[in-house]
């Protein structure tokens, strides 16, 4: 238990690092990358480049660590090592960069425009009239004048800035108590739909938070606890702030707002006792739901982090990939096959498998045990149209299969230890 709370001490220590990244006479500041593909996603978010565009990335050596400048030196790079500067070319190079520093510079050099100058946006428009015609009964119609104001989303302005009016479609909840009377407005304007009037349009902003308010996305997770003997154990589930618990069975016991603890007594072979209930299971069951304010479809699956295929090359590929993180035959059958619904019904899939340190950071998982060894594989999935796919022309099934995925969820070859107190998360999140 000490040693997990010196790890995530460490790593709480870790995300306070910073990153200044420059460009011409630009800089901005973000958080330090704990990769070098994290790295360059950062910049080529930030500088957006053209597709064909080439940049490199340089340290100066006064910002680098001593520690970091003599190993450049002594492990034969000095490729790496150009005047007053030290070139990030990769994995290797950028983490003797990093080591021992609590910040870092990076310079990006190369040929790409540099960032577009932030423009003051137009005030938005949070509120406007509106006319509700109301058919009472045959033949009876009323008309209702009122103000529609929105928290936050600007009326006047398509998502490209493109100044809009006419007609709204959606739903108007009218509420009478006693002498109290409120109505409540909730729509956007549609288009192209047979249900609805042609010259209507779309807001997709409106519509996304109107679906995330209907089906919010839900991670849902498997624990399963492989013990070398009978013992008592509790596990504690402590979410980040962006994140809360949903349903949990067996129900575990809530010790303080969005954290709860499971009492258990675990066995060989998977076997657990759920004191509270008295239920026996091979597993434990939970939801997570992140904040729906910060779930962005193409921020959380992209072509920078993830890949996209065919459904139907999907399914054989994500049995490959299950089969080298060391999943049995039984476990990664029944992973697919309890999504297979949710997968079936996208013609396309994009994906991506979260680092260990991304899951950590959204729910935290302590054990009481001196020594145990934590598999958690959280798969994060979502639809995309044929439009779409056409993004990941280098991020398709072919890149995906020459990925090291046991290197990138953390594998241990002491997960297969019968020795050792091991557990087994299995997670998967449909971004909606």
């Amino acid at each position: 238990m000490q040693d997990k709370q010196t790890q995530q001490a460490q790593m709480a220590l870790t995300r306070q690092r910073l990153l200044t990244i420059c460009f011409g006479d630009m800089e901005t500041i973000r958080m330090l990358p704990t990769t070098f593909a994290e790295l360059e996603a950062v910049c080529r978010d930030w500088i957006k480049p053209p597709p064909d565009a080439e940049f490199s990335l340089r340290v100066p050596v006064e910002y680098a660590s001593l520690h970091a400048s003599v190993c450049l030196f002594s492990q034969c790079l000095p490729r790496l090592v150009s005047g007053p500067y030290i070139y990030l070319t990769g994995e290797d190079s950028y983490q003797i960069a990093i080591m021992g520093v609590q910040g870092l510079r990076v310079e990006i050099v190369g040929d790409a425009p540099p960032p577009p100058e932030d423009e003051p946006p137009p005030p938005p428009v949070l509120d406007m009239p509106a006319t509700f015609n109301l058919e009472l009964a045959p033949g009876q119609n009323v008309a209702l004048d009122t103000t529609i104001s929105s928290d936050e989303l600007d009326m006047a302005r398509m998502e490209d800035g493109t100044t809009v009016d006419g007609q709204f479609w959606g739903k108007l909840n009218i509420v009478h108590q006693g002498d109290t009377h409120t109505m409540e407005f909730t729509g956007t304007r549609i288009v192209n739909e047979e249900e609805v009037p042609q010259d209507l349009l779309v807001d997709a902003r409106v519509i996304s938070k109107l679906a995330v308010v209907s089906k919010p996305s839900t991670a849902k997770c498997h624990l399963n606890i492989l013990a070398p003997t009978s013992q008592y154990c509790d596990i504690t589930l402590q979410p980040s702030q962006l994140w809360k618990l949903g349903l949990t069975w067996p129900t575990a016991e809530p010790l303080e707002d969005n954290k709860v603890k499971y009492f258990l007594r675990v066995h060989p072979g998977g076997a657990i006792e759920h004191f509270e209930t008295q239920i026996n299971a091979t597993s434990l069951y939970y939801e997570a739901i992140p904040d729906p304010a910060f779930v962005e479809p193409e921020e959380f699956i992209n072509p920078r982090n993830g890949f996209a295929m065919s459904f139907r090359d999907f399914i054989p590929h994500l049995t490959r990939v299950l089969d080298q993180l060391g999943m049995s035959l039984h476990a990664r059958t029944n992973f697919i096959n309890n999504n297979m619904s949710a997968f079936s019904t996208h013609k396309n899939i994009a994906y991506r498998f979260l680092s260990p340190a991304k899951i950590a950071a959204a729910i935290d998982i302590s054990v009481n045990t001196e020594n145990c060894i934590f598999t958690r594989l959280f798969l994060m999935f979502r639809g995309i149209t044929d439009d779409e796919i056409g993004n990941f022309a280098d991020a398709g099934e072919k890149e995906a299969n020459s990925v090291n995925w046991r290197e990138r969820v953390g594998w241990s070859e002491m997960s297969k230890d019968p020795t050792q107190f091991r557990i087994l998360e299995t997670s998967i999140l449909e971004i909606t």
